[in-house]
């Protein structure tokens, strides 16, 4: 660790706008304490690579372990779930509602060409919502492979369509992240990991998201969630503080 800090250090010396992504990344001289506010400070954070990416948690701290932070996943403090695009993010439960009810629908979209590849409709995705549900109910949390066997038994899955019937359900606010059984992630019923919410004003959100985005990942220009379309980019930039405004 002390090695990659020096390297991330000689490259801050060279680069002006290095230097000062590299800061607002916590990667220089990180000041945060834990997993959740890291998370929090960065908005989401790029979890794909589960391995890699606790660790990007880690390295933005004063101290903490990948330990640390696999007990904060564990806890629920750190959620794990396809938002912002279809791809896995590591999220904090308060903001997930939020940033769901933003970006689900184009993270739809992006599924509808395999949704109709795969058969996979509303009909469909009622019948197997009704059979995760029962199944978190009566397991707890349980694994992929648990689900597909419910799944199976209700008549609905195929290894094909697995993927599709489980994100539409995260998607959807049905399951969310539950803690690792050994190396197996685990699924959990999203109400019980997620605490209630109202609804955010769209323009507050897309403030909120902006805001933290720039502030961890900038100098940069507007338009930063391919999962937002595109007259949320001009509203990005309307709501976003005049600071938020890249310089460089």
């Amino acid at each position: 660790m002390r090695q990659r800090r020096r390297a991330v250090k000689q490259v801050v010396a060279t680069n002006t706008i290095a230097r000062r992504r590299l800061n607002n990344q916590h990667l220089v001289s990180p000041t945060l304490t834990e997993a959740a506010e890291v998370v929090r400070t960065l908005g989401a954070v790029q979890a794909q690579d589960y391995l890699g990416a606790r660790w990007a948690i880690a390295q933005r701290t004063t101290g903490l372990t990948e330990t640390d932070v696999e007990r904060a996943i564990a806890s629920g403090a750190v959620l794990r779930t396809h938002v912002l695009r279809p791809t896995w993010h590591f999220v904090l439960p308060k903001d997930v509602r939020w940033m769901l009810a933003l970006t689900a629908p184009c993270i739809r979209a992006a599924m509808a060409f395999y949704n109709r590849y795969h058969e996979l409709d509303a009909t469909v995705f009622r019948k197997s919502h009704a059979a995760i549900e029962r199944a978190l109910r009566a397991g707890d949390h349980l694994t992929r492979l648990e689900l597909s066997a419910a799944l199976a038994r209700a008549g609905v899955v195929s290894s094909e369509r697995l993927i599709g019937l489980l994100m539409q359900a995260e998607l959807d606010r049905l399951i969310i992240s539950g803690p690792r059984r050994g190396k197996q992630f685990t699924y959990a019923l999203f109400d019980e990991r997620v605490p209630a919410a109202p609804t955010r004003d769209r323009d507050e959100a897309l403030h909120d998201l902006t805001r933290r985005y720039f502030a961890t990942r900038g100098p940069r220009r507007f338009g930063i969630s391919r999962g937002g379309r595109p007259h949320d980019r001009r509203r990005e930039a309307r709501c976003g503080d005049r600071r938020l405004i890249p310089d460089a």
